[in-house]
């Protein structure tokens, strides 16, 4: 195979690559699933990195620092066996499964008005503090991923997210009506925090190849708000966000779940390099995205993850060569994946059967 650094870096900077890329993200339960039922390996006594079993061609290696207001704060409020409610630094309550992944229940939120946020929480986001970046850590993590020769990424959430674990959907959709000054100011105290911050992480633990974004805009029905709403309240911070990160010379992915087609013009004027993970049951077609802005973009994911559940062979070869020659027939540039990671109901063999059909179709 071509070098996976080569591939990856290459199709983000719109060059000319020999093959498609490789990459999907199992959740833990999965791997561990795996490994206790269907023969995956461990190493050290952990399911074995994906990245290594599989041989993908991008993984993550860091990035991901404390972005709650009150820095280290954790309160454990309530718990059972099969569950705990904590309250973060940004004053909201979740609960989460301990036996099970999954995005946490939304219990209640304190950040619930601009008078809040101002006395509470923003003032203890003004300053850049090195004891929220885990340095030493990303450091040796960059360090050990490139020396495999892999496309090495930093990752982290942004401000539609961080908003959302904040606030609490209710007042954050409410305030983009009734208050929208509080939400630029939330995206302007959380860009220039997150512009501060990474610049010191890049200057002690190094400058990866490039970074992931991770803004779930979108749900089954499409956009959580329309595309202008999108555009005048937070496309500005993601267009700044990204001239930061393009200042490194580092491409920048957009990983955003949903129905996010209406948002793909803003995608693209917002200058990101790629897009993930196209979720199919929301509206999203990965090569019809392609067809269309492939000279803008690059694309990772795409492949129905229902039809890796379902286990069924002769679907999971159609909808990879689909993908695939569909691909290679708009000169769209990709790194194949599922479409939303992968549950606990998708098989080994069955993912492996997968990346075995796009391997035999993966050269371009």
């Amino acid at each position: 195979m071509t070098d996976s650094f080569e591939i990856v870096d290459g199709f983000l900077r719109k060059k000319s690559v020999a093959r498609m890329g490789l990459f999907d993200l199992p959740w833990p339960d999965t791997l561990r699933k795996w490994v206790e039922e269907q023969g995956y390996p461990e190493d050290k006594g952990r399911p074995m990195a994906p990245g290594k079993y599989f041989g993908f061609d991008m993984v993550g290696c860091g990035g991901w620092f404390d972005l709650m207001p009150l820095r280290g704060h954790w309160e454990a409020l309530e718990e059972t066996d099969e569950w705990i409610v904590t309250r973060n630094g940004a004053g909201a309550s979740l609960k989460n499964w301990k036996r099970k992944s999954g995005t946490p229940e939304h219990i209640d939120f304190r950040m619930t008005s601009r008078e809040i946020w101002e006395k509470d929480y923003r003032p203890h986001l003004i300053a850049t503090d090195p004891h929220r970046l885990n340095i030493v850590n990303d450091r040796a993590s960059l360090q050990k991923t490139r020396a495999k020769g892999r496309w090495a990424f930093f990752g982290n959430l942004f401000i539609f997210e961080q908003m959302r674990s904040s606030l609490g959907d209710m007042c954050m959709f409410e305030s983009m009506l009734l208050d929208p000054d509080w939400i630029h100011d939330f995206n302007r105290v959380y860009t220039d925090f997150y512009k501060a911050h990474y610049a010191l992480l890049f200057k002690e633990a190094g400058i990866p190849d490039g970074i992931w974004i991770y803004e779930d805009m979108g749900y089954s029905r499409g956009l959580f708000c329309s595309p202008k709403t999108l555009e005048k309240l937070f496309f500005p911070y993601y267009k700044e966000i990204v001239d930061f990160f393009h200042s490194y010379d580092l491409p920048v992915v957009l990983h955003t779940c949903g129905g996010i087609t209406d948002a793909l013009p803003l995608i693209v004027d917002a200058g990101f390099d790629a897009l993930n993970p196209m979720e199919v049951k929301a509206g999203c077609d990965a090569v019809a995205f392609a067809e269309t802005y492939g000279d803008k973009l690059a694309f990772v994911g795409g492949l129905d993850a229902r039809i890796l559940e379902s286990g069924d062979r002769s679907e999971i070869e159609r909808e990879v060569t689909r993908i695939c020659t569909g691909m290679k027939a708009c000169g769209g540039r990709y790194l194949f994946g599922s479409d939303h990671s992968l549950s606990t109901n998708v098989d080994l063999a069955d993912f492996e059967y997968a990346v075995q059909v796009y391997k035999e179709q993966m050269m371009y």
